[in-house]
């Protein structure tokens, strides 16, 4: 998929899933469209110490197997951002074929020897292998971003060639979790990136990017693009609106699929939050070319 929108000139987006409802809704934009597409869930979200019940990591696996299997466009599943290298083992064979481990606090070393030994692990097993060199700053409340580091060209080609992944993730401007505005990329820092580095790149941070600088991005080698906090904020908005609705029949609002069911209202409203940004890729009506 990713060798294919490079050469095609186009993105493929992933758009973060998190229940099944969700996970339908980017499915249903995929498929109206005609794009390929990533899904998948947030590895860190699904193995943090503060999460109240553990989970499976094995029903997630499943589930997007399941729906990539039966939509009827390419459909790649992401196991995204995991710091913990045993929830990744399990990732690799529960039917995820892209693993990312994340570690920011990792010392590089470590981190470089972790990632080589996954990527052995997950190649075996015919499952590709992201990861991140360079930090992300962190934009919340105001939207401002905090902290982050770029990616180091002569660092970002050693690398990938002590590590053998398949994709990069890249600092370059593109800022985590930005609830609000946009900003520019750093096209002139990509470009000296990809004088150093021939495989395909990633995009964390898809929500607070601007338009034309994505497009640029995007002819500089960016093969995917990941989206979260602005989906999720559609999704929040939708069900906020839907439970003040006076319904008795608790059915109504959950199970019976029409109007007023609520996972019936938060697929809408990811489908329709996909469908904003997914033409900005360049990758609708290429799905029968993957």
């Amino acid at each position: 998929m990713m060798q294919k929108a490079i050469d095609g000139g186009y993105a493929v987006g992933f758009f973060e899933s998190w229940s099944i409802d969700s996970l339908q809704g980017a499915i249903d934009a995929a498929e109206a469209t005609q794009s390929p597409i990533i899904v998948g869930f947030n590895g860190t979200f699904l193995s943090g110490p503060r999460r109240q019940t553990e989970e499976r990591i094995t029903w997630y696996g499943a589930l997007g197997r399941a729906a990539a299997e039966s939509a009827t466009v390419p459909c790649g599943v992401i196991f995204n951002e995991c710091p913990y290298d045993d929830r990744l083992r399990e990732a690799i064979h529960a039917g995820f074929n892209l693993v990312m481990p994340a570690d920011a606090n990792a010392p590089h070393d470590q981190y470089t020897e972790r990632v080589r030994a996954l990527t052995d692990l997950a190649h075996r097993h015919g499952v590709a292998v992201e990861a991140e060199l360079g930090e992300l700053p962190f934009g919340i409340d105001d939207g401002a971003s905090h902290g982050g580091t770029t990616t180091d060209p002569g660092q970002a080609s050693r690398f990938v060639a002590d590590t053998g992944i398949d994709l990069l993730a890249v600092s370059v401007g593109n800022v985590h979790v930005m609830v609000q505005g946009s900003q520019p990329l750093d096209l002139a820092h990509l470009r000296q990136l990809r004088k150093t580095v021939s495989i395909p790149f990633v995009l964390h941070g898809g929500t607070g990017i601007e338009k034309a600088s994505l497009a640029e991005a995007i002819d500089l080698g960016i093969a995917k693009v990941n989206y979260g906090t602005y989906v999720k904020q559609r999704y929040l908005a939708a069900l906020r609106e839907a439970v003040h609705i006076e319904i008795a029949d608790p059915h109504t609002l959950l199970g019976k699929g029409e109007e007023d069911d609520i996972l019936v209202i938060g697929r809408r409203a990811v489908r329709d939050a996909v469908l904003e940004r997914i033409e900005w890729l360049g990758c609708c009506g290429k799905a029968a070319d993957q």
